[in-house]
């Protein structure tokens, strides 16, 4: 039995492609996470509206009932509806969900842009356009502008994780294969692809 030969060593390249891929990989679900916190702060915040509106209707007509009616119930109901109301319109004043979903957004395009120039650099990177230098220069600045466009972010939470994740069908916790990559990739910068025709030869 011959001994297993040592895997081929990766170029410096390769490398700092592999480096770039994953870092492109990450941008693309934060993008998505902060779409979707966006989405259900402001699913939320039409639901307390409405319910908002239901239940001033509610008081008024309570409130009607109990004057013209010929059984009143002492404004038990009106009351009742009321304090519900009032919570209501207490959570509304400690959360204002239409700012954080804006803020929220605002953090989606920022890493939008973000997104696309890894992009365009592994393009560049994989049409030897730039020198592995450049792109490791490029590369940095993009981590910099992440840094900066992270530490202003609303946090976000695994709700919104879990719906990015179906959207983008990933189900690994910020673990990427080749394949994972490839699906948010243009064909000419797929890995898996080239990399199970150079196997099968």
């Amino acid at each position: 039995m011959e001994p297993n030969s040592p895997p081929d060593e990766l170029s410096p390249t390769a490398i700092l492609e592999a480096q770039i891929r994953e870092c492109f990989g990450r941008v693309v679900y934060s993008h998505k996470t902060h779409e979707k916190c966006a989405d259900i702060l402001l699913t939320r915040l039409s639901w307390l509206k409405h319910t908002q509106i239901a239940l001033s209707v509610l008081v008024s007509g309570s409130l009607l009932t109990e004057l013209l009616g010929n059984h009143p119930s002492k404004g038990i109901v009106p009351a009742v509806l009321s304090t519900v109301l009032v919570f209501i319109n207490l959570y509304f004043k400690n959360y204002n969900y239409g700012q954080m979903a804006q803020a929220h957004k605002e953090t989606a395009d920022r890493l939008w842009n973000v997104r696309e120039s890894y992009l365009s650099l592994l393009t560049d990177l994989a049409a030897d356009i730039v020198t592995p230098a450049q792109a490791a220069d490029k590369r940095d600045k993009l981590q910099k502008d992440l840094a900066t466009i992270y530490s202003r972010a609303p946090r976000t939470n695994s709700n919104a994780y879990r719906k990015a994740q179906e959207a983008l069908q990933y189900n690994e916790d910020l673990t990427f294969s080749a394949e994972e990559i490839d699906a948010f990739l243009p064909d000419v910068l797929k890995k898996a692809k080239q990399t199970k025709t150079v196997t099968e030869k």
